[in-house]
């Protein structure tokens, strides 16, 4: 059994994780670092930091799925990895990062002859803009075409309760390709917070992903 704590328990994700955790016995959700095998963040970005030294401190993996961290946070968290093994995604849906390979592999395929744009759509109270999927969508695509992230552009919308809906197209006079994801619940997200903290486990301190959890 994997015992696990989730800080930002009383969020909408956390409350997720801690239900499907509860319907699993092969999970049991703790109060205290000291109980757990790891901790789950989707707390805040300006105290996922201070969660993570309180794990490192206890010497227990963690999972972070929170988003919103600015570059400086992003290299703390970078830094305090080399004390315990953590899981940073921006998402932690299993379709999204099978999604990114193969992003990453239509770019190589189409090359700069196609142009590229993004668009995400999530609930009105998602607060930071463009998500972290579509960042992330972005930084693939800088790095495998040889551009600047900012040379692509983000069409971001905030609608009613979607809980998010992110797609790439590749256009060129000819055709265009267009790859979507939906998530269709939160449920997605929390699933996989779970798979990737019964995967860290155990592991040696670093710095890991959903695409290491998957192999992918």
């Amino acid at each position: 059994m994997t015992k696990i704590l989730v800080k930002g328990a009383l969020g909408k994700m956390g409350m997720r994780i801690i239900a499907l955790a509860h319907a699993d016995k092969a999970f049991h959700v703790v109060e205290t670092i000291d109980a757990a095998d790891v901790m789950i963040d989707f707390s805040h970005p300006d105290v996922t930091l201070s969660n993570l030294e309180l794990a490192a401190k206890a010497k227990k993996g963690a999972v972070v799925g929170t988003t919103g961290h600015t570059e400086e946070q992003r290299r703390e968290i970078e830094k305090i990895a080399h004390h315990l093994p953590v899981v940073f995604s921006p998402n932690m849906s299993v379709g999204v990062n099978v999604m990114w390979k193969i992003i990453e592999e239509a770019a190589k395929a189409l090359g700069a002859e196609f142009k590229v744009h993004v668009s995400e759509i999530h609930h009105l109270r998602k607060l930071d803009r463009p998500s972290g999927t579509a960042k992330e969508i972005t930084r693939i695509l800088a790095d495998t075409l040889k551009i600047q992230s900012n040379k692509i552009p983000i069409q971001s919308i905030r609608e009613g309760e979607v809980v998010g809906i992110h797609k790439t197209v590749f256009e060129s006079p000819g055709e265009f390709l267009e790859i979507l994801h939906n998530a269709k619940s939160r449920d997605t997200f929390a699933s996989g917070a779970l798979r990737a903290a019964r995967w860290v486990i155990g592991k040696p301190n670093g710095l890991y992903s959903m695409r290491d959890v998957l192999g992918i």
